[in-house]
């Protein structure tokens, strides 16, 4: 699922960058694929919970999972709303595309790529990299409003195409809030910690704590 999912951002951005309307639409088309692993991910997690009633770090590490299929199926939607943006503009004329809005693809991807990799190998510090990641995106998208405001007062024309790259923008922005949840999550299933609406915690200790 984390595959299908990093595969539709990566196609829906591309649609905006290189103009490639198929690829927006592919992304449209698979996302009923993302929503039936979803819950073919939460039916398992239910049979263990039912089944085994697991404890500690067991009983942690299916509740993140669960928690993470979610994140990830928004992420999912995320995806289809850019890739509805991508085709809009790409029927319409081309409109320069800011080197900030370049920048918050690269840095969202790999942020959501990040949070797959700590889930996969339990790497609360990598986790906790991707949550400090997240003040670069939100930077990023509070500078795409000013500047695509300036592009719409210099000519407002280009109004609709500039809202739709704004739009692409918040979506970014809410895809890297998405992966900070995932990233929070995997640090409470390691650490038995919860960091979540506490940044200040993003920077961890020295040592991990509450293993089960």
């Amino acid at each position: 699922m984390g595959s299908m999912v990093e595969e539709a951002i990566e196609r829906a951005t591309t649609s905006i960058v290189s103009r490639r309307l198929e690829l927006a639409r592919q992304v449209i088309d698979s996302d009923d694929a993302i929503d039936l692993k979803e819950i073919a991910i939460e039916e398992e997690c239910l049979k263990l919970l039912a089944l085994h009633q697991p404890v500690a770090k067991d009983l942690r590490l299916i509740i993140a999972i669960m928690k993470v299929t979610n994140d990830l199926e928004r992420m999912g939607d995320l995806a289809v709303n850019i890739a509805e943006r991508g085709l809009f503009l790409g029927e319409h004329a081309p409109l320069p595309i800011p080197v900030e809005l370049r920048e918050m693809v690269r840095q969202t991807s790999t942020m959501v790529r990040e949070s797959l990799d700590s889930l996969v190998n339990q790497d609360s510090a990598l986790a906790r990299q991707v949550c400090r990641a997240d003040d670069i995106v939100d930077e990023l998208n509070r500078e795409m409003f000013r500047i695509l405001e300036e592009a719409i007062r210099e000519d407002p024309e280009t109004v609709q195409g500039e809202l739709n790259l704004l739009s692409v923008s918040r979506n970014l922005e809410r895809i890297a809030d998405a992966a900070t949840n995932i990233a929070e999550d995997i640090v409470f299933m390691v650490e038995g910690q919860v960091i979540k609406h506490r940044s200040g915690n993003y920077r961890g200790t020295t040592r991990e704590t509450a293993r089960g």
